[in-house]
């Protein structure tokens, strides 16, 4: 038999799969927004920074480092402004050479993260410490 074209509609395969592991890992990471900061911490009972991003990482299969500066020796570098939502942004401290934070950046320019003083939020990439203290991305997923 034949089917009118009113009843069909034609599906792009690639729209199936629109849920990519970096999407996936942006998810995971939003619905622990208002979790504690833990020093040390890489479980949902408190996060530090690369704890979080270890963890989220984990989740979906992927082994990284409990450690922000080595965290950076992984993945491939992304400039700014390509940045896609699932990679890797890195802050430095009062030391320029020294990677001290790290975070997930979600897109529209902003990244989730365990903050010491709110523990998991999303702050913008331009907020001023973070714009002054940006040390670069790196792309895993």
């Amino acid at each position: 038999g034949y089917i009118s074209a009113d009843y069909v509609t034609v599906v792009d395969e690639s729209a199936l799969k629109s849920s990519t592991v970096a999407d996936q890992a942006v998810q995971l990471a939003l619905s622990f927004v208002g979790y504690p900061y833990v020093y040390g911490g890489s479980s949902p009972k408190g996060f530090d920074c690369s704890g979080f991003v270890m963890y989220v990482f984990g989740a979906h299969g992927i082994t990284l480092p409990h450690n922000s500066r080595s965290m950076y020796s992984h993945g491939t570098s992304v400039a700014k402004k390509d940045l896609k939502p699932g990679d890797l942004v890195f802050f430095y401290g009062s030391n320029k050479s020294v990677i001290n934070h790290v975070g997930i950046y979600i897109g529209n320019g902003q990244f989730i993260h365990a903050s010491s003083s709110k523990g998991i939020t999303i702050t913008g990439l331009e907020s001023s410490y973070y714009v002054n203290h940006y040390y670069g991305a790196k792309r895993i997923l």
